[in-house]
């Protein structure tokens, strides 16, 4: 499996809703900035934990630690060198993915992540992940690791990066008859980046996102719905260039069932509940999830276990700060 995606040092830290305003910034949102000052307000005023993020790599970690045999998982960004992509890279490789970046002169991307109760705001500065060029997915190594994975996940971040990256490895799968899957991701990228998001739709087999992000998707869209489960059909309907499988799209929605649409039918599946108090940070929580799903999914596991297992490792980073996960690997399908 491989994850290709912008590289992230995630600076986290439960604030006060005063720093959320003094930004212009909402509560379970996510945003790019060019702006250096919401990180020098963060780390001055509050007691932060440095965390190795970035949506893709997370999911890659994740899978990676369910499916346990070193290298399994791979994963491609864009860092600088420096301080930052060590502690990056040193974590990835710890969980066993196969990292392989591209360096930049430019400094590692940060992710300002403000811990507000049990919501959460996202703000990165790109810096060197903006860098992530086609050229590196062509060099021989790295090509060997796209044509022989069996899956390519992106989370819909990487649009605002290197679409030509995208589409190009999208069309190999679909050449070839492996599974790419992308993330919807936050609903700016659904708003702005729709005609890239657009471009790749139709190479992708596997839909994935939350209640959010699919009400966006739906209203820029004018596709004059309301209902999550009648958008994930809609969104599956799509055309596809690979014919031979139907799109498969996976809507999370927090505590609530999470909608599924396979073969045109939409399934629903409960999320067991877990009491406010035990909820430690929701960062990295959806990242989770598809680490959890796809490492199913790979196994050729049906979308009931996929599911499960995405619950289960949701449910456990949502306990702990950051996308992090225990030692030990105990889910049962």
């Amino acid at each position: 499996m491989l994850g290709m995606g912008n590289p992230l040092l995630d600076i986290s830290a439960t604030v006060e809703k005063d720093l959320l305003t003094k930004h212009n910034l909402k509560s379970n949102d996510a945003i790019l900035t060019e702006e250096e000052q919401i990180f020098q307000d963060l780390v001055k005023d509050y007691k932060v934990d440095y965390i190795a993020g970035g949506a893709t790599q997370n999911t890659i970690r994740v899978a990676q630690w369910i499916l346990g045999k070193k290298s399994l998982c791979a994963y491609m960004g864009c860092v600088g060198r420096d301080d930052s992509s060590k502690k990056l890279e040193e974590k990835a490789s710890e969980a066993g993915v196969n990292v392989k970046y591209q360096y930049s002169d430019k400094p590692t991307g940060r992710c300002a992540v403000l811990i507000t109760g049990q919501d959460r705001s996202l703000v990165t500065k790109l810096d060197a992940a903006n860098h992530f060029t086609v050229s590196h997915l062509e060099e021989g190594d790295n090509w060997a690791i796209v044509t022989s994975a069996r899956c390519v996940y992106s989370a819909g971040f990487f649009l605002t990066v290197s679409v030509e990256s995208m589409l190009k490895v999208a069309k190999q799968c679909s050449l070839n008859n492996r599974t790419y899957c992308l993330n919807l991701s936050a609903p700016f990228l659904c708003q702005f980046f729709k005609d890239q998001m657009a471009s790749v739709l139709p190479f992708t087999d596997i839909v994935f996102g939350n209640e959010t992000e699919a009400a966006t998707y739906a209203e820029v869209n004018n596709l004059g719905l309301t209902d999550v489960g009648e958008i994930a059909k809609k969104i599956a309907m799509l055309p596809k260039e690979n014919g031979s499988t139907s799109r498969l799209v996976v809507i999370t929605q927090g505590s609530d069932p999470v909608i599924a649409v396979q073969h045109g039918k939409i399934l629903k599946f409960p999320v067991e509940s877990l009491a406010k108090e035990a909820i430690v940070d929701t960062n990295g929580a959806g990242d989770a999830f598809v680490g959890g799903f796809l490492a199913q999914h790979v196994l050729g596991q049906p979308i009931a276990v996929a599911v499960k297992c995405g619950n289960w490792a949701a449910r456990h980073c949502i306990q702990r700060s950051g996308c992090t996960m225990p030692d030990i690997c105990d889910f049962k399908a």
